[in-house]
């Protein structure tokens, strides 16, 4: 599994595990469910951002070793053209 979709479903299940919280925490009604959204993401973004750490910390990592590929094949590809001219 990507590291992207990894990261990004289990930023998912934190959201739905702290929307699921807070309505057992007494958020249930008709007129609670916009500030039961907005504190879920709030709290979520909060959460995620220490307890996924490591996991965001390893997506990035992946992400800047493909850009850093990429970007050596495309010099090797300018070296390689710029030899043959």
């Amino acid at each position: 599994m990507s590291a992207v979709i990894r990261y990004s479903l289990m930023r998912v299940l934190v959201f739905l595990g702290v929307l699921c919280l807070l309505w057992l925490a007494g958020l249930r009604g008709e007129g609670n469910r916009l500030l039961l959204f907005a504190l879920s993401l709030l709290v979520s973004m909060g959460v995620s951002f220490f307890v996924l750490r490591p996991f965001r910390e390893d997506m990035s990592a992946k992400i800047a070793a493909k850009v850093e590929a990429r970007s050596r094949r495309l010099e090797e590809r300018r070296a390689d053209e710029a030899e043959q001219e």
